[in-house]
């Protein structure tokens, strides 16, 4: 059942990916949210009901409630990006970076185009101090994403660091 949900969520994915792309989009965030909502979709009604549950956790910062939800999500549906992204969420949130970035990376296996998941791991590597790579991953994440300003602000912001000019 994944599978073959994921192959038509991957062809509209793919045409909102597209469309980000465009240089004059003055509506991207509408394309933004459209691409959020297929990656939400696993094809099964469980799996987004515990998608669900675990980012309603996270909303309401019971990380420990998120973590058993999206582990169990990851659990029933090991090839489902986004549960892998949203649990990457609670674990940061939570403090624990290890697993995030472990999360992080298996999000961006099997979703290599999720800005998301490159904006998170940018994010942590600026947090832990390793600014070249975080602006490594900003910089793609800006590629797949043009239009978000908070990633633009990210590269120019990690471009001046890491030059050794002063902001």
């Amino acid at each position: 059942m994944f599978a073959e949900r994921g192959l038509a969520d991957s062809a509209r994915a793919d045409e909102l990916l597209e469309e980000l792309q465009l240089p004059d989009l003055p509506n991207w965030q509408r394309v933004e949210d459209a691409l959020w909502t297929e990656w939400s979709k696993s094809g099964s009604a469980s799996m987004d009901l515990l998608l669900k549950r675990g980012r309603d956790a996270i909303e309401a910062e019971a990380f420990g409630t998120a973590i058993e939800h999206l582990t169990a999500l990851v659990d029933h549906a090991p090839d489902f990006a986004e549960a892998y992204n949203s649990r990457a969420l609670a674990y940061y949130r939570s403090g624990l970076y290890g697993p995030a970035l472990s999360d992080l990376a298996h999000t961006l296996e099997l979703n290599p185009r999720h800005f998301g998941a490159l904006t998170g791991l940018g994010t942590i590597l600026e947090e832990t101090g390793h600014d070249a790579a975080a602006l490594g991953a900003y910089r793609a994440a800006h590629a797949i994403h043009p239009h978000d300003p908070d990633l633009e602000e990210a590269v120019h912001r990690l471009e001046i660091v890491t030059s050794g000019r002063t902001l």
